[in-house]
């Protein structure tokens, strides 16, 4: 626009990016987590190429986080229909704000998907380039200044394309889903596509982001290309984030779900991500995205080292991850405040988000993980103790999240401080396991034994942190 209004509200939108968390997590705090960042890659980078892993599963698995986190930025569909509706009360986003400004809505979702690139791909795409690149050079003897930079800037540049992947491909699925069964057949046919390609042997990986990081020649830049702008053109052609899905009638269910579940705290819970927009969906979803992703770089690990991963010890660990967006999604619609004039208790409201839990995220994470381990084949022994291991770290991962931020699972991650807590609370643990599953396949019995007593630890140690939270939380919404 000639008078300047979209570039005025991008400088806006990405000022007040900053403004709010630099006030949330105070500004030193805040200014220090692109450091953090650099340095807990780096760790991890270091750590798994000197156990002998490859490098280039190391980028994989970058790139593969990359994608991960773009599909879920672009998961603001789900939230956005939401503020929309007034489900989530205060956070109605300035994205969502056309009748009030001057500028269409799609031009204002533009401009906010061009923000979260900008801010994010600075945030965290940059310095986990520069220090995953550093510590895969460091290892494998130093390369010198200009390679580095050079190697910095290309992983920059094809995770920055990751990530815009991830974030069309989340919002052209929820833009094709929601225009009826005509956008759904398209869905579907994509899917079908490339599944079909995938399984017949073509190399898609050639042809991502990934594949130009490996071999910049000019075949895979065009078809990297082609791919990221289509899925962000139909992005912004099919969604809408003001579309209201049709008026419906619903029964009052609160009582039967309180009778089958016998915990208010809990009913409620989940009837507000059931009622929410994607409804339990959205965390089948979350499980899938990281299911799509593991498949993906094992078969890519398996190719590069010519050892086939185990299926079950590795789809195991990385589901086990989806425990913290199921918790995410069951604190997302309320917060303590919301019960302060209800006759409840700090504990009893975590102890709602426990039971809550324990029905959705481990059971979601298993029907994700059966089908998968079928597909994939492989020792009966290690998809058990996959079983074992996914359940186990869900429920680490749920204690430490409660332990950490309470009711605020999302706040955390842009506190240095938490976040650098809750990472090496990662690390230890997944890193050791996901060596074991990646380079050690066959797994032997005593290794799967010691994975099986290793899950009933973590999911004890999770148990226990949530126990101590309670107390901790109790203390601090007293005093708010």
């Amino acid at each position: 626009m000639p008078d300047g209004r979209t570039r005025r509200v991008f400088a806006a939108m990405l000022r007040e990016e900053w403004r709010l968390h630099g006030r949330l997590f105070r500004g030193s705090h805040f200014a220090l987590f692109p450091v953090l960042v650099a340095f807990v890659t780096a760790g991890a980078a270091g750590g798994v190429v000197w156990t002998g892993t490859a490098p280039e599963t190391v980028y994989a698995g970058l790139h593969g986080l990359a994608v991960v986190f773009g599909l879920h930025t672009g998961s603001i569909g789900f939230v956005g229909r939401d503020a929309i509706d007034d489900l989530l009360g205060d956070l109605t986003l300035l994205v969502f704000s056309a009748r009030t400004l001057p500028l269409s809505q799609s031009r204002l979702l533009g401009v906010f998907v061009v923000k979260d690139l900008v801010y994010y791909a600075l945030l965290f795409l940059l310095p986990m380039s520069l220090g995953t690149a550093t510590a895969v050079a460091a290892v494998g003897g130093f390369p010198g200044v200009a390679s580095l930079v050079g190697t910095t800037a290309l992983l920059w540049a094809t995770l920055t394309c990751a990530f815009v992947l991830g974030m069309g491909a989340t919002l052209a699925g929820l833009g094709l889903t929601g225009r009826g069964l005509p956008g759904r057949a398209v869905f579907g046919a994509v899917l079908a596509a490339g599944a079909a390609a995938w399984a017949t042997g073509v190399d898609i990986a050639a042809y991502t982001p990934y594949g130009v990081f490996l071999a910049p020649t000019g075949p895979r830049i065009a078809a990297t290309g082609v791919a990221v702008a289509a899925v962000s053109l139909v992005g912004a052609a099919t969604f809408d984030p003001t579309a209201r899905r049709p008026a419906r009638t619903v029964g009052p269910t609160f009582r039967r779900w309180r009778r089958r579940l016998g915990d208010p705290v809990a009913t409620k819970t989940l009837l507000d991500v059931h009622r929410s927009s994607g409804g339990f969906a959205k965390v089948l979803f979350s499980a899938g995205v990281l299911l799509g992703v593991t498949v993906g770089l094992t078969d890519l690990a398996g190719r590069i080292t010519g050892v086939a991963p185990s299926a079950g010890i590795s789809l195991g660990a990385m589901l086990g991850l989806s425990g913290f967006t199921t918790y995410n999604w069951l604190t997302q619609s309320d917060d303590v405040d919301a019960y302060r004039a209800l006759p409840l208790s700090v504990a009893s409201l975590f102890t709602g988000k426990l039971r809550a839990f324990l029905l959705l995220g481990p059971v979601v994470g298993l029907a994700v993980y059966a089908p998968a381990v079928v597909w994939r084949g492989g020792p009966v022994g290690e998809a058990i103790a996959g079983a074992a291991l996914l359940v186990g770290v869900a429920c680490y991962i749920f204690g430490t999240t409660v332990y950490l931020t309470g009711f605020s699972p999302n706040e955390f991650l842009f506190d240095t401080a938490l976040f650098a807590v809750f990472s090496l609370a990662m690390v230890v643990p997944l890193v050791p396991v996901l060596v074991v599953g990646f380079a050690l396949a066959p797994v032997s019995p005593a290794l799967l034994a010691a994975i099986g007593l290793g899950s009933a630890v973590l999911g004890l140690i999770g148990i226990a942190l949530y126990r101590r939270a309670i107390p901790k939380w109790t203390r601090r919404y007293r005093q708010d």
